[in-house]
């Protein structure tokens, strides 16, 4: 996901003269690993985004003869090489997951590139904020001990299947071996051991020995409200998660398109917390369709997990011109589509269109994804922001996230089908055009560029002469959210930060109402779905000690 390339640097040599040779043959024994396009990927016929046998789709020609990579200073002899993706030309053809099925070979030498650091930073502030067992689990599958791994990394993590795929992984962007070379593949071994332990049944329903007789209601059953859904359902308390969709798993499900997560892969973990006793109710919107006084009371506890969901709009001239849409709405509906088997309705829809995707991020990456699949006419994506550059800043040191310019799944799929990048970056949009139908047209802009004033902050400037009017029939807004929405919130007289928020302590995640907790991004703002699941988890613990103290 994070777009670097999987080659060795140039200056190896120089740290292991001998590395040549040696890379040499270990080539000879080890053939590339790149996988062949498999058909069908998705389908849940062999689990959910995996095909039924993957020794059926790859065989292993050196099988008899593999030699195991040796452990030690192996992040010498073996280059950074992530599990390989569907070709991007041929998989905008299909909704099915991206990832090609992976030899456990391959993994066994990318875990053995795990350095046994002193200081394992990918699992510090900086790196991995569930605290995962990163060198601990790369040392377990390097032994071949899956089950193992699998426990050590569910100890921390309730749903490695959702990481593993959908987060950027800041884990390697802290990687001790990152600062001097490409990082570990983490993200990619952290999906295998998930993937892994279901193939192998260990992944069962946990339900608990005994019961509290307390219970917790949870309004939201995205990341946040799933993770603290089965950590209180664990500890015995009876727990009922509340969702307005007519599907369970928030952004999970309508907010992420199903080539990156296969929604299927959703839906095996939902079954589990079926399996385990939580109970969820959906299509019911707490403080609409039902008084939030009333859930209040029916509950020992309630925790708001209802995420950052207000879009950042753009108010310039011509904003209300039909076919401008916000981002999430046109996923939540192609999703839905998907799902439905039905075809996506015709104004939330990019077949023939000229599309337009302002705002870069992952919400950005997913319209051009979606749109390049619904087979759109032209796709331009305006950022406002100065092309990032090819590697770390003087002010961007390890082990930060690096702010660098990346080619996500998206942007290699654009660049498959129409041979360019699709982003334009330092673009202001001015104003939008309608036609005699009042639908959109075009967009006037403009270039900007970016500096710093006296005070150190960066400032914009417009560039002369270098407006333009770009033709568009379909815009659409991702740049951004910025806090939950307020019914729900007024509703339960809770109280709100300057940025919308709800104020809740972030260690016992508690509201100015009693028995009211909050967490994830209606708490903290718009984040990652790693910051989420920890967020859901840290507040069970917190619920849980509220509840024994009644």
């Amino acid at each position: 996901m994070d777009g670097t390339s999987p080659e060795r640097p140039e200056d190896m040599a120089d740290v292991a003269p001998d590395l040549e040779s040696v890379q040499e043959s270990l080539d000879a024994a080890s053939p590339d690993l790149a996988l062949p396009h498999v058909e069908g990927l998705g389908a849940l016929s062999g689990g959910p985004g995996r095909p039924a046998s993957v020794d059926s789709v790859v065989s292993d020609p050196v099988k008899e003869e593999k030699k195991a990579p040796k452990k030690e200073r192996a992040f010498m002899a073996y280059a950074r090489k992530p599990v390989p993706m569907v070709d991007p030309a041929q998989r905008i053809s299909t909704w099915g997951e991206l990832h090609l099925p992976v030899l456990a070979e391959h993994l066994h030498e990318q875990s053995a590139r795990c350095m046994d650091c002193g200081v394992p930073f990918c699992q510090s502030d900086t790196g991995c904020p569930l605290d995962n067992r990163i060198p601990e689990f790369n040392e377990l599958v390097y032994r071949e001990k899956w089950e193992e791994a699998s426990e050590r990394l569910h100890s921390t993590n309730n749903f490695p299947e959702f990481t593993g795929r959908v987060c950027p992984a800041p884990c390697e962007g802290a990687c001790v071996l990152g600062h001097v070379e490409k990082p570990v593949t983490i993200e990619d071994i952290e999906r295998e051991i998930a993937e892994r332990a279901f193939d192998e049944g260990w992944i069962v329903a946990e339900p608990p020995e005994e019961e509290t007789g307390r219970s917790v209601g949870i309004i939201g059953s995205g990341p946040a409200g799933l993770a603290a859904a089965q950590q209180l359902r664990r500890r015995g308390h009876r727990v009922t998660v509340y969702e307005r969709a007519d599907r369970v798993g928030g952004l999970l499900t309508y907010g992420i398109p199903n080539m990156k997560l296969d929604k299927g892969v959703v839906d095996r973990r939902v079954r589990q917390l079926e399996e385990e006793g939580v109970r969820f109710w959906t299509g019911l919107e707490i403080g609409v369709d039902e008084p939030a006084a009333a859930v209040r009371s029916a509950h020992d506890a309630l925790l708001l997990a209802v995420g950052s969901t207000r879009p950042r709009d753009l108010p310039v001239d011509g904003r209300d011109s039909g076919g401008i849409h916000f981002a999430m709405d046109y996923l939540t509906e192609s999703t839905k589509a998907l799902l439905d088997g039905r075809d996506s309705i015709e104004a939330l829809h990019a077949a023939g269109k000229k599309v337009v995707v302002i705002g870069g991020g992952d919400t950005g990456t997913d319209c051009i994804a979606t749109a390049l699949r619904q087979k759109c006419a032209s796709l331009t994506t305006f950022e406002l922001m100065d092309k990032p550059p090819e590697s770390r800043g003087r002010d961007n040191p390890w082990p930060e996230w690096p702010r660098v310019f990346r080619v996500d799944y998206g942007h290699a799929e654009a660049r498959a089908l129409t041979g360019k990048d699709p982003r334009a970056f330092g673009v202001l949009s001015k104003r939008f055009l309608s036609n005699d139908e009042g639908q959109v047209c075009g967009i006037e802009t403009v270039h900007v560029r970016w500096a710093k004033d006296e005070s150190g902050r960066y400032q914009m400037e417009e560039v002369a002469g270098s407006e333009e009017t770009i033709e568009a029939d379909l815009v659409l807004l991702a740049m951004g959210f910025v806090g939950p929405e307020k019914t729900l919130l007024e509703a339960l007289e809770l109280e709100s930060d300057a940025r919308g928020n709800v104020v809740a302590d972030d260690k016992k995640f508690a509201t100015n109402l009693q028995g009211v907790f909050a967490a994830g991004d209606c708490r903290r703002g718009q984040s990652l779905v790693v910051w989420a699941i920890a967020e859901g988890r840290e507040a069970a613990l917190a619920i849980d000690a509220y509840l024994h103290s009644l």
